[in-house]
Order: C-alpha cells, then structure tokens, then sequence
C-alpha cells in the first residue's frame, strides 16, 4: 500500500512541471478548452498593450491627399493615384508595382490588376481573354 502512495506522489509531482509547461500552449491551440486560456490570452496581450506606443490609425479625411496632390509640381500630367509626372495618362505607374501589372486600355487609359502570383504574364492575358470575350 506504502508503494501505491509513493507511484501516486510521483505521478502527481512530475504532472505539475507537465502541465505547466505544455498547459497554456494547448489551450491556444485548442481554443482556451482548459477554462484559464482564454483569461491567459487576454492578460498577455494586455500586459503587451503596455510600454509599446499604439499608433493611431490614418483619419478617414482626404485633406492629407489633397494636401500632397497640391504641392506636387507637374507641368505634364500628374497621375492622380501616384502624383507621378508623366507626359500621358496611360504612362502612370501602378501604386504597388511589385504586385501590380500595369494594362493600357483603349483612349489612353490604364488599370492596374494584381498580378495573382501564378507566372509572369497571367494578368495580361487574362485582360486580353476578357477583351475578347472569352472569359
């Protein structure tokens, strides 16, 4: 009976150190199942809120545009998404060219179409297939 107590005294002291090693990392895989996760999640990210300054996210007010688009000097064309200085409008690059693919349209427009990241081309030649018709 003395041995039974010892393997249960064993058991439940190396549980312990388990438990809270691996504990918290289960119960944010799992969703905070083990009833103190969720509280956990909230506290670290509390604690994290702390000491870092939050930026305030952009105002919803064009007046910063308009301010840029006003101080921009362009005796061309001055692209209205860009502020770039070109001759022609459909000579205006994309905003984000690194994911953008730039199509010129019919009386000197352009759009810019994300480029999908399958191969070089696929948004061009999707445009092409949807000015014939066919897809």
């Amino acid at each position: 009976m003395r041995t039974l107590y010892l393997v249960l005294l064993c058991l439940l002291t190396l549980a312990s150190p388990i438990a809270a090693q691996f504990g918290s990392f289960f119960d944010q895989m799992f969703g905070g199942h083990g009833g103190h996760g969720h509280q956990q999640t909230q506290q670290q990210q509390q604690h994290q809120g702390h000491g870092h300054q939050q930026h305030p996210n952009v105002p919803s007010d064009p007046s910063i545009y308009q301010a840029n688009y006003q101080r921009a000097h362009c005796d061309k064309y001055l692209c209205p998404d860009t502020l770039a200085c070109v001759h022609y409008p459909h000579h205006c690059p994309c905003p984000w060219p690194l994911h953008e693919d730039k199509a010129e349209l019919a009386e000197g427009q352009r759009i810019c179409v994300s480029k999908g990241g399958f191969k070089v081309g696929e948004a061009a030649r999707k445009i092409e297939l949807a000015r014939k018709g066919m897809l």
